[in-house]
């Protein structure tokens, strides 16, 4: 049974740093791509960050972009997303999502492409 569980939300101030973690089991995590998806209150989920099988092609959506970092630790099978200078309008759901398709390069930003899903933890950045 495939899991993927995240870690690391919570309630923070506008400017602060977060770190989330998403620990998987039930699958061989060092051949699925893995990416970070959110959905803010009324908005649909959208693409965030997503990392290649090996950790060598990373790719954000134009709203994070130097602010946060994905990562992942293919001996712990897990994927990290460090969220520096959070700003209210990163409050969301964030969750994590595993893809097994394509080669060691790929990386997607469409949720369909993604087969496995974690529950989400909540960000709330406040003002």
């Amino acid at each position: 049974q495939v899991q993927l569980v995240e870690s690391g939300g919570g309630l923070v101030q506008a400017g602060d740093s977060l770190r989330l973690s998403c620990a998987t089991s039930g699958l061989t995590f060092r051949d699925y791509h893995m990416a970070w998806f959110r959905q803010a209150p009324g908005k649909e989920r959208e693409f965030v960050a997503a990392i290649n099988r090996i950790g060598d092609n990373l790719n954000y959506a134009d709203s994070v972009k130097g602010r946060f970092s994905i990562s992942r630790d293919n001996a712990k099978n897990t994927v990290y997303l460090q969220m520096n200078s959070l700003n209210p309008e990163d409050t969301a759901v964030y969750y994590c999502a595993a893809s097994g398709r394509g080669t060691r390069y790929t990386i997607a930003r469409s949720e369909s492409l993604y087969d496995y899903w974690g529950q989400g933890t909540q960000v709330t950045v406040s003002s």
